[in-house]
């Protein structure tokens, strides 16, 4: 894990990397320093027990705690001012874990370029097939709270029903009744 974290921190994103090159960079990235840091603290009960600054203020997500090219980064810097802002993929929501129960599974292989497409529906559409974390049915969709937080992501131009039928073989009705489910942060020891 260590020798895979300092090639990744000594191998900044170049100008010349295509896009596709750039986000499998930052959501490896973002995978393997949440392993990091998790490893770190180890043993916990959750990620939010990791604690640095003031609480309630300062989140597990803020805390500057790897360097990529030199420069300082935190996982929440990687997910919204790059992912997020950067790329504009919702997909990447399934990709990036937080290493909580009811987060996406962990893919366990590093996201690749010319792979990056495929993995990203992947993941999507287990994500969506896991009745632990949705519940997918023609009237009714009982969804992680991922689409809660970040359903602008999911929904621009469309709605959440027209995402999430995108990538089930559940038919979704365009009205079909939303209902989030709770979320478990304890951490997955899977």
């Amino acid at each position: 894990l260590n020798q895979y974290l300092s090639q990744l921190a000594d191998c900044p994103p170049a100008s010349n990397w295509s896009k596709s090159d750039k986000l499998a960079y930052w959501i490896n990235v973002y995978n393997a320093f949440t392993i990091k840091l998790i490893v770190n603290h180890y043993p916990v009960q959750s990620i939010k027990d990791i604690k640095k600054g003031i609480p309630f203020v300062n989140s597990v997500w803020e805390m500057d705690f790897f360097e990529i090219g030199g420069e300082s980064f935190n996982l929440s810097r990687v997910e919204h001012q790059i992912l997020r802002k950067q790329f504009s993929e919702p997909r990447i929501h399934f990709a990036i874990v937080c290493a909580s129960k009811t987060c996406p599974q962990l893919l366990n292989v590093a996201f690749e370029s010319e792979l990056l497409e495929d993995q990203l529906t992947m993941q999507t559409r287990q994500f969506l097939s896991d009745s632990t974390k949705n519940i997918v049915s023609y009237k009714s969709l009982q969804l992680s709270p991922i689409f809660k937080w970040f359903k602008r992501d999911f929904t621009d131009g469309n709605s959440l029903q027209s995402f999430v039928d995108t990538y089930t073989d559940t038919q979704v009705s365009p009205n079909a009744k939303v209902k989030y489910l709770n979320y478990d942060w304890s951490l997955n020891g899977e």
